[in-house]
C-alpha cells in the first residue's frame, strides 16, 4: 500500500518560512518523480514543483521560482520544499505527488497523492 505523508505546513506570518516534509512508503521511491502541488481555497489545483528521480531536475510554478526550493533524499524516502519568503498567496493545501514522469507532475496526474497539508500565511 503507497502512502505519501505530509508535514510541517501551519500559519506564519508574510516574509517567513516553512519546510514541508513528504514520507513515502510501499513504493520504490527513487523511481518516481516527485513534486508538490498546492489547492487555494476557491481556486483549482495548480502545480508547484517538480523533481525528477534522481534530484537532478528540479521545476517550478513562475509563482514560486525564487522562493521556493524542492530537493529529496532517495536514502530516507522523502521529499521536502523549503518555501522562503512566503506571501498571503502562498495559503493553500500543499499535496506531495510521486509519477512514473516528469510530465505527470507538470500536469497533475501523478500515479499517487498524500493528503494535503495546509498552509496558511498571514498578512
Amino acid at each position: 500500500q503507497v502512502q505519501l505523508v505530509e508535514s510541517g505546513g501551519g500559519l506564519v506570518q508574510a516574509g517567513g518560512s516553512l519546510r514541508l516534509s513528504c514520507a513515502a512508503s510501499g513504493l520504490t521511491f527513487s523511481v518516481y518523480n516527485m513534486g508538490w502541488s498546492r489547492q487555494a481555497p476557491g481556486k483549482e489545483r495548480e502545480f508547484g514543483a517538480g523533481i525528477s528521480v534522481n534530484g537532478g531536475i528540479t521545476e517550478y510554478a513562475d509563482s514560486v521560482k525564487g522562493r521556493f526550493t524542492i530537493s529529496r533524499d532517495n536514502a530516507k524516502n522523502t521529499v521536502y520544499l523549503q518555501m522562503n519568503n512566503l506571501k498571503p498567496e502562498d495559503t493553500a493545501v500543499y499535496y506531495c505527488i510521486a509519477g512514473r514522469s516528469r510530465a505527470s507532475i507538470l500536469n497533475g496526474k501523478g500515479e499517487f497523492w498524500g493528503q494535503g497539508t495546509q498552509v496558511t500565511v498571514s498578512k
